[in-house]
């Protein structure tokens, strides 16, 4: 499964981007903006509260995050550019967020808990666009056809 979520080629994504990117009016889109901006607003919270204890106030994750200590576990990774987030579509890191990384990496050792009874999905929400909107944009596009490419291998 993770070969899955790792595995698409990102020319491939970037080229259906850009055929199903919707034109959108500009109405909805200053309503979509405008709910975008409340939303990171309150992740930004719910981020310094809940999460950078140990991914880090700017995102950067704990120092040597991709060697495992003594006890065979990952040290916090960064959720900026730098790291892995922005490689996994929006489920992935909706369920991750909520359940822990075990809901998705089957016996997955973690430090991480799941937030479920500590966030509402919306609070979850909230967090994962506050964490994407720190990103370059050739980081945020990559991460929103990983996103597409979930949702329609979800509709099949």
């Amino acid at each position: 499964m993770l070969a899955v979520v790792v595995g698409l080629a990102p020319a491939g994504l970037i080229g259906g981007y850009l055929m199903l990117s919707p034109a959108g009016d500009e109405e909805g889109s200053r309503i979509d903006r405008a709910s975008a901006a409340s939303e990171r607003t309150d992740g930004t919270r719910l981020y310094a509260e809940f999460c950078a204890a140990c991914h880090g106030a700017r995102l950067e994750g704990q120092p040597n995050w991709q060697q495992r200590r003594p006890d065979g576990r990952l040290p916090a990774p960064p959720h900026d550019a730098t790291g892995h987030t922005w490689h996994h579509g929006d489920e992935v890191l909706f369920r991750i967020t909520k359940l822990g990384p075990a809901a998705i990496v089957e016996g997955y050792k973690s430090d991480m808990p799941g937030f479920e009874n500590v966030l509402s999905d919306d609070e979850i929400r909230a967090v994962l666009t506050f964490i994407k909107s720190t990103w370059p944009e050739r980081e945020r596009q990559y991460q929103e056809l990983r996103a597409r490419a979930e949702r329609g291998n979800a509709a099949r």
